[in-house]
């Protein structure tokens, strides 16, 4: 079999170890910051009903007409590869009978699958933190959220980012506006780019988020969401403003943030950075009030937000990551078994050991070197009689003579 048939799908790519490391960064730091807030993992299928997105993300988006990889298995079941986790965590909620069992605040990390035209940080098949939380309406709610995907964000070190919002209102508020808005959309539809004019009867507040420069221009008189909000939204959307000011967590109003999928209402934000191109955005979300009762259970308030890891990890620093703690060297056939078993003393203390395998002590330190360790653990036949390690600082050059428990010590410092 040739090397170009081995090749992987385009748009979807292997985590190597050097790139698992950044993700892992970034998931240890959502396990950690969202903890803090009282929200539990969960973990849901890849696979899930075809019909869940279409009822929830809605037929004419681009996620569920153009991108989702969905097909017919041998049973006859029309399934797909989930292309967001919102809609999956929702089903999941109603089947697991908890829309009387209080809010519920989870997140969930793993991969997600669009067929879009790969470009910089965005992939066919892609990793997504999301967070959802249920039973929650007020403005005090969104606060926490947004509060919480800041702290996140922080705690990752990524600089540059800035924080966007906006009102989508709501089902009292935005039948007006878009009748407005579709007005004026017609009237400018030979300004307009096809995909937007395709736009202008199935989803036209898609059409403000057009990134087509000529679009853009046509629309710098556009109405916005933001100016028609009724009393109530109004209303909610001066309490989040209000709440990150006390937060002391800085953002900016951005009317043309309309989000891609059908069932956002009211509360929608955007992370978003300068350094990934057109398509700068790396964490978002919004509030949800209706799609719970959409998919057939009670009216039930709802806010949530998902970011890419594959995005999130080009954006972090770009600090070495540190080989294994410790190599170890055995000089000598005789001392095999007792570097083994001097390796697996230090892995039950904790450290990262590589063993070099033994033979050629030059082989074995050019491993070493290439390993890129901090210590080398030395041992021949003068450091077995002993009992001890010859303990080498990769840094600094010292060597030291030490028991198994002074170089756990050491090492550890």
């Amino acid at each position: 079999m040739s090397g170009k048939s081995l090749q992987s799908i385009r748009g979807i790519h292997d985590g190597l170890p050097a790139e698992v490391r950044l993700w892992q960064r970034v998931e240890a730091a959502a396990h950690e910051t969202f903890a803090t807030y009282a929200c539990s993992e969960v973990r849901m299928p890849i696979l899930e009903p075809t019909e869940l997105f279409k009822r929830s993300i809605g037929e004419a988006t681009d996620i569920v007409s153009k991108e989702m990889y969905s097909f017919e298995d041998q049973g006859g079941d029309n399934i797909c590869l989930r292309p967001e986790g919102t809609a999956g965590a929702v089903r999941a909620y109603l089947q697991g009978g908890l829309t009387r069992a209080g809010a519920q605040r989870w997140y969930y990390i793993g991969p997600m699958f669009r067929r879009e035209r790969p470009q910089k940080g965005r992939l066919r098949q892609f990793q997504q933190i999301g967070m959802e939380m249920f039973g929650v309406q007020g403005p005090l709610e969104d606060i926490e959220v947004l509060a919480m995907a800041h702290s996140f964000l922080s705690e990752l070190g990524i600089a540059g980012l800035r924080l966007e919002i906006n009102s989508l209102g709501c089902q009292e508020c935005r039948p007006g506006y878009r009748n407005r808005l579709v007005e004026y959309l017609k009237a400018k539809k030979e300004q307009l780019c096809v995909t937007c004019n395709e736009r202008i009867a199935k989803n036209p507040m898609r059409v403000l988020d057009c990134k087509v420069a000529s679009c853009q221009a046509a629309l710098t008189d556009a109405p916005e969401m933001v100016h028609h909000l009724c009393e109530g939204c109004e209303s909610h959307f001066d309490g989040l403003k209000q709440g990150l000011a006390a937060l002391g967590v800085p953002y900016q109003i951005n009317a043309r943030i309309v989000r891609g999928l059908d069932y956002y209402n009211r509360t929608a934000f955007e992370f978003v950075t300068d350094k990934l191109g057109a398509q700068g955005t790396v964490l978002a979300g919004g509030r949800y009030d209706g799609l719970v009762e959409s998919l057939g259970g009670p009216a039930t308030p709802a806010i949530g937000f998902a970011a890419g890891l594959e995005r999130l990890a080009m954006l972090l620093d770009d600090r070495e990551e540190g080989g294994p703690d410790v190599a170890v060297v055995a000089l000598g056939s005789e001392v095999v078994n007792y570097s083994l078993m001097q390796a697996a003393g230090l892995r039950a203390a904790g450290l990262s050991v590589v063993h070099c395998g033994g033979g050629a002590a030059k082989r074995q330190f050019k491993m070493a070197d290439r390993e890129s360790v901090r210590f080398v653990a030395v041992i021949g036949g003068d450091e077995m009689q002993a009992g001890k390690i010859a303990l080498k600082d990769m840094a600094s050059g010292e060597q030291q003579l030490l028991a198994l428990d002074e170089v756990v010590r050491v090492v550890s410092a």
